[in-house]
């Protein structure tokens, strides 16, 4: 009987309150979508959709047909609440009427 080649991955999701990290070993061969299918991901954050969610390798968008390497870590992305530039901006006028409010 054939041994399958494997390989070591790891596949992570974050919230605001909880984060989760996995590793599994998977085939030689397997993508990013389907190692978020096999790691069972999904079922610790049940309020979460993770299909149609983007995913990454180290920070970088990839698509879920991505055949993964060694040691890749497959981040699932949530959307962004709110818009990073917005809430940047928000900041600096913040901050500047602090400045100019009188003692």
């Amino acid at each position: 009987m054939a041994m399958t080649e494997t390989i070591t991955v790891e596949v992570v999701f974050a919230t605001a309150e909880r984060q989760v990290l996995l590793a599994l070993d998977v085939p030689v061969g397997t993508t990013a979508e389907q190692a978020v299918a096999l790691s069972g991901i999904a079922a610790q954050f049940p309020e979460t959709a993770m299909s149609g969610l983007k995913l990454g390798i180290f920070g970088k968008v990839v698509a879920g047909s991505r055949v993964l390497a060694s040691q890749d870590r497959v981040e699932i992305y949530r959307p962004l609440l709110a818009d990073p530039k917005t809430v940047r901006r928000e900041r600096v006028e913040a901050g500047r009427t602090r400045k100019n409010r009188p003692r």
